[in-house]
């Protein structure tokens, strides 16, 4: 006899290092939930997203995965949603990270390297002025590269404030071996404290 869909889903979780609290913030659920599909059943309005977030096909889901163990990984086209704490705190593609750390796991259809994360933007520093498509408003989540620490001029980085545990969003400057990260805000000064680049922007996402 097949197992449940959620039964399935769970199993395909924890082969992916998810527990079942991560697993439930992955696809928008909360706990209770989870215990609540564990005894009446998962809502059929929800196969789909789960589904999708678990990188398998409904029929898997549905009819039960031959070999749950063979599932692809979740990681390999989506990147951790997480914060600018632990952003500052990442330091290599071999840091650990528990799939709890995660806000939530976003899709990212370009290339990128198994460091990736994405970060949602604070502040309006990062707004360009009126008309410039090249903008960050406040809320949207850009895609970082951590394994891109030698940003060319115009680049957009997360950089770390020597000395201090800040890590800011800017444009990377570079000019007769001057260096400074620069807000796209007019209103906002540039930094031209000493600072180490953190990582690469590589992509946008924004809601609407």
């Amino acid at each position: 006899m097949n197992s449940r869909p959620i039964d399935i889903a769970l199993a395909i979780a924890k082969k992916n290092g998810l527990t079942q609290t991560a697993f439930a913030e992955l696809i928008g659920a909360s706990s209770a939930d989870i215990s609540n599909w564990k005894n009446r059943g998962m809502p059929a309005d929800r196969h789909h997203d789960v589904a999708v977030a678990l990188g398998i096909s409904i029929d898997a889901l549905l009819r039960g995965a031959q070999n749950v163990a063979s599932a692809p990984s979740m990681q390999s086209n989506k990147v951790p949603l997480i914060s600018w704490v632990k952003a500052g705190q990442w330091h290599s593609a071999s840091d650990p990270f528990a799939p709890g750390d995660a806000e939530r796991w976003m899709d990212c259809p370009v290339p990128h390297s198994p460091g990736s994360y994405a970060l949602r933007v604070r502040g309006d520093s990062m707004t360009a002025a009126h008309g410039n498509s090249r903008t960050y408003p406040e809320g949207s989540i850009i895609f970082v590269d951590s394994e891109k620490r030698t940003p060319m001029n115009g680049d957009r980085v997360i950089a770390c404030l020597v000395g201090t545990d800040e890590v800011t969003f800017k444009v990377y400057k570079n000019e007769d071996g001057r260096q400074w990260l620069q807000p796209l805000n007019p209103s906002h000064e540039p930094i031209r404290e000493e600072f180490k680049v953190l990582g690469t922007i590589f992509g946008k996402w924004e809601d609407g």
